[in-house]
């Protein structure tokens, strides 16, 4: 099994059909699951499942993962080359009281049938024991937000 950090391919296509709705009036809902090693979660990604191969089990941890808050609606900025580039971004998540090991993430859209937006990939196993388990999004700008389209 393998992780791969992408925004999804089809979360690529389902921007271009005005699927996911980012913005301040009537958001949608996004949430945040965790992946063991285990899990096969990359590009081809299309939805978050209950029970999907991999996804973390343990204390503090609840199947589906977190809700996450849009800390920066879209917006845009020019990146280092110069090119105009919109982002968004969410507020840091956190499981407290938790003992697990992720090695990955999807976030996705419930409102949406669970349809995948992107996938983190943390680079090696994360293991907390008893303590917080925190994801911190990069600097929400042109340059860093977790979700960019340039």
């Amino acid at each position: 099994m393998s992780i791969s950090q992408t925004a999804t391919t089809s979360f690529k296509v389902e921007l271009l059909q005005a699927v996911h709705n980012f913005g301040p009036t009537s958001p949608n809902t996004f949430k945040c699951a965790l992946f063991t090693g285990a899990g096969n979660i990359g590009p081809d990604t299309t939805q978050y499942t209950p029970g999907m191969t991999g996804e973390v089990t343990g204390t503090g941890y609840t199947e589906g993962g977190n809700l996450l808050t849009i800390s920066v609606s879209p917006t845009y900025g020019n990146n280092l080359a110069s090119i105009p580039t919109a982002y968004i971004s969410f507020q840091n998540t956190s499981w407290t009281n938790a003992t697990f090991t992720a090695r990955g993430a999807l976030i996705y859209n419930s409102t949406q049938s669970n349809k995948s937006v992107a996938v983190l990939d943390f680079g090696a196993d994360k293991t907390v024991n008893d303590d917080t388990f925190q994801i911190i999004f990069p600097t929400p700008d042109a340059n860093s937000a977790i979700v960019r389209i340039s």
